[in-house]
C-alpha cells in the first residue's frame, strides 16, 4: 500500500509509504499503525506486524525512517485522508518484483546530478526513500535488484 501525497508542504504529489513521527510512549510499530490509520483509515485490529526493515537516514529532512512490515488476511477497506493523501496506490507484489518496472531516473541534489533507480507503477514513479524501503523488502523476497542502467 502506497500513498500519493496531497498538497502538503513537504513532498506534494510524491509516492510514499504511510508514516510520520513517533509520539511519546509509542513503539515504532505502534506509530506505524497509527499513521496508517490516520492517512488511509487502516484498521489496526486487522493487521499483523511481521517485523521491521533496516532504519534509513533521510539527509534531506534529517529524519531516520524505521520501516515496519505488516500484513492482513484480506484486502482492507482504505480511505485517503483529506488533504494529506491525494489517493492510495496499490501495487501488487508481482508487479514490483517485475524488473521491467524499474527505471533509472535523473535527479539533482545540492547541485549534483544523479541517476537513481525507481519503480514505474502506472503513471507513478517511486523513487528516493520509498524506493529504497521497497527494494530492501523485495530483496528479502528474492528480487535481484533493478535492471542495470
Amino acid at each position: 500500500m502506497l500513498t500519493v501525497r496531497g498538497d502538503t508542504p513537504r513532498h506534494a504529489g510524491q509516492v510514499s509509504l504511510p508514516g510520520g513521527a513517533v509520539e511519546p510512549g509509542e513503539t515504532f510499530e505502534q506509530a506505524a499503525l497509527r499513521e496508517a490509520h490516520e492517512e488511509v483509515a487502516l484498521d489496526a485490529s486487522q493487521v499483523r506486524v511481521i517485523g521491521a526493515l533496516t532504519p534509513l537516514d533521510i539527509p534531506v529532512s534529517g529524519f531516520r525512517l524505521y520501516p515496519v512490515v505488516a500484513s492482513t488476511n484480506a484486502r482492507p477497506f482504505l480511505t485517503p485522508a483529506d488533504g494529506e493523501v491525494a489517493h492510495i496506490l496499490e501495487a501488487a507484489l508481482g508487479e514490483l518484483l517485475d524488473r521491467s518496472k524499474t527505471v533509472w531516473t535523473h535527479r539533482e541534489r545540492d547541485g549534483i546530478a544523479l541517476d537513481v533507480p525507481a519503480f514505474r507503477i502506472g503513471d507513478h514513479e517511486i523513487w528516493g526513500a520509498t524506493a529504497m524501503v521497497l527494494a530492501e523488502f523485495l530483496t528479502l523476497l528474492g528480487w535481484p535488484g533493478p535492471r542495470p542502467s
